[in-house]
């Protein structure tokens, strides 16, 4: 159980709006997402890792006081739970550089060609 940050009576985790104050807990009724709140004179977008680097694209911003993509840019950025295989790095590989494979094949080709001579 979590409490309302404005009436701070007990609420289930899941909710998205205090059943006491009808303070909205959870932002666009996504229940799973945290949504982050700016204290009194502060704006969330001054130490947000998105507003830092330009890539928010957030209505409110650069005045947001509540915030669902809010990170602290002061935290670094884990992203867990993803390690691509050998095989699909490969690929990738293979794909970003399809040209200079082609080239180099081509040079390798053109050197043999000039060494039978």
């Amino acid at each position: 159980m979590s409490t309302c940050p404005r009436c701070h009576q007990s609420v289930d985790a899941q909710a998205i709006a205090c059943p006491y104050c009808r303070t909205v807990l959870k932002a666009h009724g996504h229940p799973g997402i945290p949504l982050f709140r700016a204290t009194e004179d502060e704006y969330l977008c001054q130490s947000c890792t998105y507003d830092e680097d330009d890539s928010c694209n957030y209505p409110q911003r650069p005045y947001a006081k509540e915030c669902t993509l809010y990170h602290n840019r002061l935290q670094p950025i884990e992203v867990k739970g993803y390690k691509p295989s050998l095989q699909s790095s490969t690929k990738a590989w293979l794909r970003q550089n399809t040209s200079w494979l082609i080239l180099v094949g081509l040079l390798v080709i053109s050197v043999l060609i000039a060494l039978r001579k």
